[in-house]
């Protein structure tokens, strides 16, 4: 018993218990991975887009506030909101042409919102913002 010698403490951490805990993880992530199914999402071909020929009609304000409707060729001057909503319902009828919003730069955004949303109320669905790209210097 006078021969042995002290016990050194170990300085170095064991990473055993933390390797069998990420092989443990990883079978059952291996296991469970081919159970979830990626979702499928139906988008149209660019031939189904292209036969669509339906024209929006454009309602257009400037930035005083003045607004303006856009049907092919034919511009309507339009003084209200309900008279803009009751206009567009009859040139819309089943819902499925698109309307979109052509706005002043200098305009309020919470202008514009405010016909759209007057649209909605009116039952349009299909309502969109122009957006026009400016050039590159």
């Amino acid at each position: 018993m006078l021969n042995r010698r002290p016990r050194r403490q170990m300085n170095q951490m064991n990473v055993v218990p933390y390797i069998d805990v990420m092989l443990v993880l990883l079978v059952i992530f291996m296991v469970t991975a081919p159970m979830f199914t990626p979702g499928v999402i139906d988008v149209p071909s660019v031939s189904q887009a292209a036969s669509i020929d339906v024209r929006p009609l454009e309602v257009t304000v400037d930035a005083s506030g003045k607004i303006e409707l856009i049907d092919g060729e034919q511009k309507t001057r339009v003084d209200s909101l309900d008279d803009l909503a009751s206009q567009l319902k009859g040139l819309v009828g089943d819902g499925q042409r698109p309307v979109a919003i052509s706005a002043d730069a200098n305009l309020k955004y919470a202008d514009v919102l405010k016909i759209a949303d007057r649209l909605h109320q009116a039952g349009i669905k299909r309502v969109a913002l122009t957006v026009k790209q400016t050039a590159k210097p």
